[in-house]
């Protein structure tokens, strides 16, 4: 018969104060820090960030990462805006944002109608979160952006500093339609900083150099202050070696850019959305909901250190 020393878990390593660190306990306190998020504050950044996220492929997490890091940011304590710039508005969707057509959205904003402060409404999930929601008006808003002077700033200036200060924002995440159009380019000329979604899957990286060719260009003539700041490994599937195949591959040529937490396939994760809710909400406890909250800290703790790309 075993003595009860025996019984302890082979990979139990001491945690200081006598305490035992275990793969459970780690996982109880991640869950203790969803479901009751007075517990953790998150720190304020060392500037406002502005982060558009990109990646023309579809399916790879973009919108789903959008809503549920700035929910993760919000239930902690900092101010989130979301910028639904996709014509789908899933975003919107995601934090239950009215987005019927003839509702104040980011349409009217980039045409000069009203100001981003007038389109903003605060989402349910949090009141720190706010969505400037994306209608069906917007599908039409790339061909009458042709015409427009400064077709490609009318973001950056709806943008300003001014209207931004009046909502009081830590971050503004700027969801992209998937594809490398006048709308995605208008986020990309708005942001200091871009967030690459990637799925851990085969054609992961197909697209890739395109999207980095498209930052480079704007770069070069309209936004120098642009930077890829953030890659966000997703839909992670541990029983796979393709998804560590891939894993390795994007750290091995992006380093610190990369965040350290993955984001796993989640049916939570997917569900959430239908429910008009971020999966921080939906099932704070899943998989899902503590990766997503683990991410959101990287960011945080990045912005308040000052070292955006780590």
């Amino acid at each position: 018969m075993n003595s009860p020393a025996n019984n302890s878990p082979s990979n139990a390593v001491p945690a200081g104060d006598g305490a035992v660190w275990t793969p459970i306990a780690e996982e109880a306190e991640r869950a203790t820090r969803v479901l009751h998020p007075e517990s953790l504050q998150l720190p304020r950044p060392t500037h406002r960030r502005v982060l558009t996220v990109a990646n023309q492929k579809g399916g790879v997490g973009k919108t789903t990462s959008t809503v549920n890091l700035a929910a993760g940011l919000a239930i902690h304590g900092l101010k989130v805006l979301v910028i639904d710039l996709d014509p789908q508005g899933n975003a919107s969707t995601a934090l239950a944002v009215e987005h019927r057509s003839g509702t104040p959205s980011v349409y009217e904003v980039l045409i000069g109608e009203i100001s981003i402060a007038d389109a903003a409404v605060i989402s349910n999930q949090s009141d720190n979160l706010y969505c400037v929601p994306a209608t069906i008006d917007l599908a039409g808003a790339e061909i009458e952006l042709v015409s427009m002077v400064a077709r490609e700033s009318r973001l950056k200036e709806a943008l300003n500093s001014d209207a931004l200060d009046q909502l009081g924002v830590d971050y503004v995440f700027i969801d992209c339609p998937p594809s490398l159009g006048l709308l995605t380019v208008n986020a990309l000329v708005a942001a200091q900083e871009v967030l690459i979604p990637i799925q851990c899957e085969y054609y992961a990286l197909e697209g890739l150099g395109q999207l980095l060719r498209n930052i480079e260009l704007v770069q070069a003539h309209l936004n120098p202050a642009l930077s890829v700041s953030t890659i966000l490994l997703t839909m992670y599937d541990g029983r796979t070696k393709l998804a560590d195949q891939v894993t390795s591959e994007v750290r091995g040529h992006f380093g610190d850019t990369v965040l350290k937490t993955v984001i796993p396939r989640s049916v939570k994760v997917s569900e959430a959305p239908g429910f008009a809710q971020t999966v921080l909400t939906y099932d704070p406890g899943s998989r899902g909901a503590m990766s997503y909250l683990d991410a959101a800290r990287e960011i945080a703790e990045r912005g308040a250190a000052g070292r955006e790309t780590a």
